[in-house]
């Protein structure tokens, strides 16, 4: 992202810390993950679209699966991650995103 140094740089920070901490809790059971969303409808996405006619087709085009999360698809994610079903992950950045970091 041009002109996004900070930005980029705090969720990288992110990612490192959520890798440091799973090594350091996982032998006392704690798992550490992350979940790394798109854009997602939420109300503030609303209140932007509201005023600019172009956004959400500029947020879809973004997004290689041609659309934003709702919001249940991020919170599904992190139930998931909080569940038995994923008791052999931690470390991981879950990207939840449309395939937007991978295009």
């Amino acid at each position: 992202m041009p002109n996004q140094a900070s930005y980029v740089a705090s969720k990288h920070g992110v990612i490192g810390l959520t890798k440091a901490a799973a090594l350091e809790y996982s032998a006392a059971g704690v798992r550490v993950n992350a979940v790394c969303p798109g854009v997602v409808r939420t109300a503030m996405i609303e209140e932007v679209a509201a005023t600019d006619d172009t956004f959400m087709d500029k947020m879809h085009a973004m997004h290689a699966i041609g659309r934003i999360a709702e919001v249940d698809e991020i919170a599904d994610a992190v139930l998931w991650l909080a569940s038995p079903a994923s008791s052999f992950v931690t470390g991981t950045a879950l990207s939840v995103d449309g395939a937007y970091t991978a295009s």
